[in-house]
């Protein structure tokens, strides 16, 4: 170790090889993960889905499931009551409290192939499994929109008959699929571009892209008689599950313990309460019982937020000497099924490099029938960079 880095020089770190705190637990063995989490009594719930992008729900009947042998309850849109209208927090954004309600157990309609309709608890997960084929759901079927830009146009079926354009601070009066539209603008673009001496106009399309952590997601809870619930789950944000939690449940929050357990990877994807708030739930119903909800790849690929899709227009003009003269950009985010894209941190991305006298950018938050998007690693920005400096390198190639 040379001098320069030692302690006697009022460094710690620099220059020593430090044990990570972790590493011995992990490679060991020992570390525990969420699914190792093992408790008296506890039974495994599973979660039906819908076979439908967008229908209607018309009835449950639930009936046979709950006397199915082994199963001790079910959960469906009428075990989970009115909920606040506000907004709440979710790590790395923000979402309508109404809307995450919804979204871990449909309501009204269905949104995307794989939105939960019911969950059951069972002495084994195989038994669950045999239950959920018990349950029967009616459904008017309806047509569904994937995209963003043709779930824009007049006549595109509508998911939330509620929603209301916010238009720069303004709401709008007819139902829509446009959450958001806002625009930041400075200068004269028209005059900057007849300035320019090349102009470069482009229009890119991005696709939704999952986390794709290692781990899926799981969630073991027990609601206790004394009106606590305890959870143990595998999350990137402790207080926002416990937040969910008591919010979606009626209790305060001071009642709910959240136990993050080692983190098989997450990027982001892992700020919802997927699996806690139907698992306490069923724990209530079970007679106080631990459940245990774990989801196999295929449903958090069908039914656990991604990243959006995103139709974005780039234009800039320059001058010979590369001065940039204007730039205008248009960001369409698709939200999945409920509002939420992260399009206002893509449309402070896009062009910040730059200094611009004349600028326009446009943000729109569109819903379609895929699943909730949530963040991925710098959400809503590296698709927004790609376009914008893909149009640069062009621009650059141009003038030479």
């Amino acid at each position: 170790m040379s001098s320069s880095t030692n302690g006697a020089n009022g460094y710690k770190v620099i220059g020593t090889r430090p044990i990570r705190h972790d590493g011995t637990d992990k490679v060991t063995g020992r570390a525990l993960y969420s699914n190792d989490i093992h408790l008296p009594g506890m039974l495994h719930g599973k979660v039906l889905r819908s076979p439908h992008a967008h229908a209607r729900i018309i009835s449950i009947d639930a009936s046979e499931a709950e006397a199915y042998p082994g199963v001790t309850a079910v959960v469906t849109r009428d075990d989970f009551g009115a909920v606040s209208d506000k907004i709440q927090d979710m790590g790395e954004g923000a979402a309508n409290l109404q809307h995450i309600r919804d979204n871990l157990i449909a309501h009204d309609k269905v949104l995307y192939h794989g939105h939960p309709v019911a969950a059951v608890a069972a002495t084994s997960p195989h038994i669950a499994e045999e239950a959920l084929a018990l349950i029967k759901v009616e459904y008017e079927v309806l047509p569904p929109v994937l995209d963003a830009k043709a779930a824009m146009q007049d006549g595109a079926p509508i998911l939330l008959e509620s929603l209301r354009t916010n238009e720069m601070g303004k709401q709008g009066d007819k139902p829509t699929n446009v959450a958001a539209h806002f625009q930041h603008a400075r200068g004269d673009l028209d005059k900057g571009f007849a300035e320019a001496d090349v102009v470069v106009e482009r229009e890119f399309k991005t696709e939704m892209v999952h986390q794709g952590y290692i781990e899926p997601h799981c969630s073991t809870t027990i609601w206790r008689e004394d009106n606590h619930i305890l959870c143990w789950t595998s999350t990137q944000g402790a207080f926002q599950i416990r937040s969910q939690v008591a919010e979606l449940l009626g209790v305060p929050e001071s009642r709910v313990r959240v136990t993050p357990t080692e983190i098989g990877g997450g990027f982001g994807g892992k700020f919802t309460a997927y699996g806690d708030v139907p698992g306490a739930m069923l724990s209530k119903k079970s007679g106080h019982r631990p459940v245990k909800i774990a989801m196999s790849r295929t449903e958090v690929l069908q039914a656990t937020g991604p990243t959006s899709g995103s139709y974005i227009k780039v234009k800039i003009g320059a001058k010979k000497d590369g001065k940039i003269t204007a730039a205008q950009a248009e960001l369409i985010y698709e939200a999945g099924a409920y509002p939420g894209s992260p399009v206002g941190a893509g449309a402070g991305v896009i062009l910040s490099p730059y200094r611009l006298e004349n600028v326009q950018i446009d943000g729109y938050d569109v819903v379609v029938n895929r699943p909730q998007t949530g963040a991925y690693r710098a959400p809503g920005g590296t698709n927004a960079a790609f376009a914008s400096e893909s149009v640069i390198n062009e621009l650059a190639e141009k003038i030479g």
